[in-house]
């Protein structure tokens, strides 16, 4: 499906709202596009209408006296009333005269000496006629005047219809924009909670960022800018083709060519400003996920001098982002503005063309009151071609960072399970597990081991050979290629993530914290553990202590990624996280790493009471920390090589044997 229908699609979710929105907008246009019809109806019926056949009468309403006598026009006569003598009142440059006949024809008029002289090609007319001063004048217009003031006054009441319902409609249709792209956001980021581990491997967490706040603006500008734009100068262009078709087909035709060359014009702009706008997208997306990265490792720039090298790359980056910005710059300051003018220029030369083989008289085809409408509906014309122009820049964005979302939607994940099963017993066997990251390439190669219940078994290892993938296969962060994995004799490729998880804690090496308090970190605002659970299970790790002294306790502030703790205390609030939840089946990935010695010892007596009842993982360097587990798994280049306890390992003075002599220093054995 195209970025377009989807986006479409999202619009029709609050169909109503539109709709709505478009009928405001429908009824504010026609109120809008009444003015000209309006106007030309005051300049030909009202103040050209002077001209009109008048006839002799008695005295009356709309009568008007002059020399005694009393005259009205046609049309103010009722039926059956008798009329008099027709007589015309005809205007020569600036002045009016008064003729007490019919004339003929109309054409071209002087006037001298009392006598009136009209041209038509070959014929020519003689009249007698008396020029019409000021106030006599002023009486012929006097009974027009209530009916101006009457179409002035329905003028001013559509203008005000026509401002209510656009207020309606801005109103509208922005709600539903705003309500479009927080479904959007919403999805967006829903879906990236479905979304395995392993993508995230692979795109830098500042992209990500970027897709859902930038990208997502950017389409909020289609919903609230574009589309309310191209909805509204579609309705105007309808109203005024329809309007300048009423007043004159021939003129009306001429604009419709309008319309190809406005098509055209947006296939041959998109073609350019689509690949120009990917290229912004694509740069502001590595952009922030520089800044992104810079920041997560400032220490690191800032302590190996490496300022002017990370300055340089985002100089490259914004380089090129700027370079682009610029060509589609051009793009929109050649074309914009210079097409519409060029459009308005083309058909004011065509109307100028059609009126120059005629004379702009009353007898012509074209009143002065609907020339002056035409004007006045062509002028509008260009004002939503102006705004169409105008949001072809931002309609392209919207739909390149649309595609962009997309795309990222469009990745598998799967659904969030909601199902729930009872506590493992937390019996777990690998069963000739291999897997790798890429594939073709194992990390980890013919696993097999055994954990019962209440087993702690400690995995250990250099760095590389395979301990925190075994742990990633039973979190199922990622799943293995080959063999199997069990729970309590079940395969856990069978049971949905969220239900494994569901009975798993963990304790990472660099403990992550969030934004809120040190209780809330522990509980993560999980409506089912209550205060007191938090509070327990903080004085199980030894976090009392710690912590007490603080101004605010567990209420105490924590910032992103909890900053302002030491690295001791941001592990006990891990280890603590961990255990609130009561977990049948315990992970610790090297968790005592980061804590000194005497904390080190306080959690050392916590675990002896917590691991009772659950299977416990204990991935660590320290092999001082593991003495007590009743297993222990020597890994070497994903392969297990040893396997037993302690002093099994110890007494058969194999990899173990050398590891732990070189950690003690041989101390223990001179012994």
């Amino acid at each position: 499906m195209t970025t377009g229908r989807r986006l479409i699609q999202y619009a029709l979710s609050y169909k109503k709202i539109i709709i709505a929105a478009l009928l405001m907008l429908t009824i504010s246009v026609a109120a809008d596009l009444a003015g000209p019809f309006i106007a030309k109806t005051i300049i030909d019926q009202h103040i050209l209408g002077i001209e009109s056949n008048w006839y002799e009468t008695t005295k009356g309403k709309m009568a008007v006296n002059y020399h005694e006598k009393y005259y009205k026009r046609e049309k103010y006569f009722s039926a059956g009333e008798q009329k008099g003598n027709h007589v015309r009142i005809l205007q020569i440059g600036s002045k009016f005269v008064f003729i007490e006949q019919k004339i003929d024809f109309d054409g071209k008029r002087s006037f001298k000496n009392g006598l009136l002289t009209i041209k038509k090609g070959n014929e020519k007319a003689e009249y007698k006629a008396e020029t019409i001063k000021g106030r006599e004048l002023l009486a012929f217009y006097q009974p027009e005047i209530p009916g101006i003031f009457q179409l002035i006054l329905i003028y001013f009441g559509l203008l005000v219809v026509s401002a209510f319902f656009q207020y309606g409609e801005k109103f509208f249709l922005q709600k539903s924009a705003n309500r479009i792209i927080q479904k959007i956001r919403e999805d967006v980021y829903g879906h990236i909670q479905r979304l395995p581990i392993q993508y995230f491997d692979n795109l830098p967490a500042g992209k990500v960022v970027a897709r859902i706040t930038n990208d997502t603006e950017a389409i909020r500008e289609l919903y609230v800018t574009v589309l309310a734009t191209f909805f509204t100068s579609a309705i105007y262009i309808t109203g005024i083709y329809i309007a300048l078709f009423i007043l004159n087909v021939k003129l009306a035709a001429i604009c419709l060519l309008l319309l190809p060359i406005l098509y055209a014009w947006m296939l041959v702009y998109r073609k350019y400003a689509s690949k120009y706008n990917r290229v912004i997208r694509s740069r502001n997306s590595d952009i922030n996920a520089m800044v992104n990265e810079s920041i997560q490792g400032m220490n690191i720039i800032q302590a190996f001098n490496r300022e002017n090298h990370t300055q340089a790359d985002f100089e490259k980056l914004n380089h090129e982002h700027f370079k682009f910005q610029n060509k589609l710059l051009s793009l929109n300051s050649l074309t914009s503005h210079n097409l519409v003018g060029i459009l308005r220029n083309l058909v004011f030369v065509a109307f100028i063309w059609y009126f120059g083989g005629q004379s702009l008289t009353p007898s012509a085809v074209i009143s002065l009151g609907m020339l002056y409408a035409f004007v006045d509906y062509v002028n509008r014309l260009f004002q939503p071609v102006q705004g169409i122009v105008n949001q072809l820049a931002n309609l392209e964005q919207a739909l390149v960072a649309g595609e962009r979302v997309f795309k990222l939607m469009d990745e598998p994940g799967e659904n969030v399970s909601t199902e729930r099963i009872p506590r493992f017993k937390g019996n777990i066997k690998f069963d000739h597990v291999s897997f790798g990251y890429k594939e073709g390439e194992f990390v980890l190669k013919n696993i097999s081991f055994e954990a019962n219940h209440g087993e702690a078994v400690a995995l250990v290892g250099h760095t590389g050979s395979g301990k925190s993938s075994i742990m990633n296969l039973l979190f199922r962060f990622y799943d293995c290629q080959k063999g199997k994995i069990t729970i309590d004799g079940k395969d856990i490729e069978s049971i949905p993530r969220q239900t494994i998880r569901n009975h798993m804690g963990i304790v990472l090496q660099d403990p992550y914290l969030f934004t809120g308090t040190i209780a809330s970190n522990v509980s993560l605002d999980d409506p089912g553990i209550s205060r007191e659970k938090v509070e327990k299970a903080l004085k199980d790790v030894g976090a009392e202590m710690v912590f007490k002294n603080l101004e605010k306790g567990y209420d105490e502030p924590v910032i992103e990624k909890g900053s302002t703790l030491s690295s001791g205390q941001r592990q006990l609030i891990s280890f603590a996280r961990a255990l609130v939840f009561n977990p049948a089946i315990l992970i610790l990935d090297e968790a005592t790493s980061s804590i000194d010695t005497e904390t080190e010892a306080l959690i050392q007596e916590a675990m002896d009471v917590l691991k009772k009842g659950r299977t416990t993982f204990i991935i660590a360097h320290r092999l001082s920390t593991i003495r007590n587990a009743d297993q222990i798994l020597v890994l070497d280049r994903g392969e297990i090589v040893e396997q037993g306890s302690h002093d099994d390992l110890m007494a058969l003075k194999g990899k173990y044997y050398q590891m732990y002599q070189l950690q003690q220093g041989g101390e223990e054995l001179a012994g």
